[in-house]
């Protein structure tokens, strides 16, 4: 054995996303890539805003000396106030640079607040369905996932999460707007389940944090709104990145937010800090720290992703795929005809369509649609769901 037992069994449950982006180089190779249509990876396609490309230049002329250099590992703290003064307007809560942690991404920040937050055997709650990773996450700090349903629209079930608690809960982990199914939680349901933490943290005689991962919560349609977290409970930790709503997944840059309002905010915020050089982040990266500082409530044409999104919902609905349209994310998440949504995601490979089965998010009998991809590969792709579809009606 040159590999430990734990890493060989994940290897062996490899995440259902990254097996589909594997088939699809493959089936690119032998049927040309204008004849795959490929909508299994969550990789935006749409350009960064203007803007980005300006303060990246910006940022690199006038580098001067020692701003490649290590900082302090929560970030810059010029940086980390400008995004508490964007947040105390976004979230609603006064912030300041002290509350703020520049991190690796959205799963740096979730790794390193984990890391701060759980002992051996803690448990995490997460409605289902939910994003695939969460569970390595928790893996690596000790932690248990434990997943809780969610109402058949995918919406909180609050009366599952209150049952789900135990002695060992410590965290409850929320994505919203949610992937895979795109659904966001209002905030009469985010109010209800601030209630409950407060009710379980008092009843267990320990603080039960909430986690708010919220990488796609500028990518919203129809005048949706995101409620913020901040505003419905004081223990909670918002965990978020640019990589989607400035199409730069690749920069690795985002944030860990505590609440001000937080009893031990100062040791979870020295936690966090600790976590980021230990696990060996040791700080988010300099240059895209100053880039993003000077993209505070910018993003990608929103617009662009709703037109995808009404395209492919109108030629589901045409072919008589059942599903909720999705008020935020990149996303859709239709039921498949059939019980075993393996089964189906295969029928759909053989049209050359590459799609994730819902069983990977803890959602069996649907399958995930990512439709960050051009206009074109959506309008090719509809006739073959439609006649993976008929061959079981």
């Amino acid at each position: 054995m040159t590999i430990s037992k734990k890493i060989e069994g994940f290897i062996d449950r490899a995440s259902w996303i990254r097996q589909m982006f594997e088939a699809g180089a493959r089936l690119k190779s032998e049927h040309g890539a204008e004849n795959v249509f490929d909508f299994s990876l969550g990789n935006p396609n749409l350009p960064p805003p203007d803007r980005f490309n300006e303060a990246l230049l910006d940022a690199v002329s006038s580098c001067k000396e020692g701003d490649h250099c290590y900082m302090p590992n929560t970030g810059f703290p010029a940086v980390r106030g400008l995004i508490a003064n964007y947040l105390t307007k976004e979230q609603g809560v006064d912030l300041t640079e002290n509350e703020i942690t520049m991190t690796c991404g959205a799963a740096g920040a979730l790794n390193v607040t984990l890391k701060t937050l759980l002992d051996p055997g803690d448990e995490v709650l997460t409605p289902a369905p939910y994003f695939v990773e969460y569970g390595f996450y928790c893996d690596n700090h000790g932690g248990v996932l434990k997943t809780v349903p969610t109402r058949p629209d995918f919406t909180l079930d609050l009366e599952a999460m209150t049952t789900a608690f135990s002695p060992r809960t410590k965290v409850v982990l929320i994505n919203s707007p949610n992937n895979p199914t795109g659904q966001i939680y209002d905030r009469e349901s985010l109010q209800g389940l601030g209630r409950i933490l407060t009710e379980k943290s008092l009843q267990y005689g320990r603080t039960i944090y909430l986690i708010s991962d919220e990488p796609y919560r500028k990518i919203i349609f129809d005048d949706a709104v995101v409620p913020s977290v901040f505003g419905v409970y004081p223990e909670s930790i918002v965990c978020s990145s640019y990589s989607k709503d400035l199409s730069i997944p690749g920069e690795r840059i985002g944030f860990a937010a505590v609440h001000p309002a937080a009893q031990h905010k100062h040791m979870l915020v020295t936690g966090i800090n600790l976590a980021n050089r230990i696990l060996g982040f040791v700080n988010a990266p300099a240059l895209m720290q100053r880039v993003v500082s000077e993209l505070q409530g910018q993003s990608v044409d929103i617009g662009a992703y709703k037109h995808k999104r009404d395209l492919f919902c109108k030629g589901l609905a045409e072919a008589g795929y059942d599903f909720i349209t999705p008020p935020g994310t990149f996303y859709l998440f239709p039921r498949t005809p059939i019980e075993d949504d393996v089964q189906f995601v295969q029928t759909l490979l053989e049209e050359l369509i590459l799609v994730v089965p819902g069983s990977g998010f803890g959602g069996p009998g649907h399958f995930r649609i990512a439709f960050c991809v051009d206009d074109g590969t959506i309008v090719k792709s509809l006739p073959g769901f439609k006649r993976a579809l008929d061959k079981y009606r």
